[in-house]
């Protein structure tokens, strides 16, 4: 993607995804490996099934959530994923004159949220097995990108022979931010005017645990 090319507006999710999915292919042509597509729920979800779909690769979900400052809860200043530690950005803290402890009690809401949607969209099964494999870690966007990066550690430290993180619209400064967690950077636009992802879509609707459901059970059914 060219960082001054007129950014893009994608009508809905499902058109953002299949246009990535084909981007993603594209950059990953001579990885012959089976690579495992893990989205981030919710928004992400539609964007995975394309993008495994494209590749032949196997689609499931890593867990993450924002932590959002006191009073603000809409601003993130971190992210837990999975069973991983918190995340945060310091110099949100810092700006904000806030500490670690005093996110105790978001952290420890967000981390039974975690729970609960693991129980939701796994239903008893474990987290996927990441060692040894390509993984291509997917969002529908990335705005401070501070949720794909503490997805982005939790995934690390499960040894992946490789992390591709991809997205078809993101902030400039989180496509830069990213390039040292992950070992390849996809997207489609980076606008200079970026505000929020939802600015970059035409139908953005929220999501639901139902959506993620279908999604899933659809890949799965849609498979030889």
């Amino acid at each position: 993607m060219v960082r001054d090319a007129p950014p893009l507006i994608f009508a809905d999710r499902d058109q953002a995804g299949r246009m990535l999915a084909e981007e993603v292919a594209r950059r990953l042509e001579h990885d012959h490996s089976r690579a495992l597509v893990l989205a981030l729920p919710r928004g992400g979800v539609p964007i995975g099934v394309r993008v495994a779909a494209r590749t032949g690769g196997d689609l499931g979900i890593v867990l993450a959530r924002k932590i959002g400052a006191p009073g603000r809860p809409e601003l993130g200043v971190g992210a837990i994923a999975e069973d991983g530690p918190p995340v945060f950005d310091e110099g949100s803290l810092d700006y904000l004159g806030i500490t670690p402890a005093d996110l105790a009690a978001t952290i420890d809401a967000e981390r039974a949220e975690l729970d609960r949607r693991a129980r939701r969209y796994r239903e008893g099964r474990p987290a996927p097995q990441v060692t040894g494999r390509t993984v291509i870690v997917v969002d529908d966007g990335l705005a401070t990108g501070v949720t794909a990066r503490a997805a982005l550690r939790w995934l690390r430290d499960h040894a992946p022979r490789r992390i591709v993180l991809a997205a078809p619209v993101c902030a400039p400064r989180a496509a830069e931010s990213l390039a040292a967690e992950a070992d390849t950077v996809i997207y489609l636009s980076a606008p200079a005017a970026f505000r929020a992802v939802g600015q970059w879509y035409e139908d953005f609707d929220q999501l639901t645990d139902e959506d993620v459901a279908r999604a899933m059970a659809g890949f799965a059914n849609s498979e030889p």
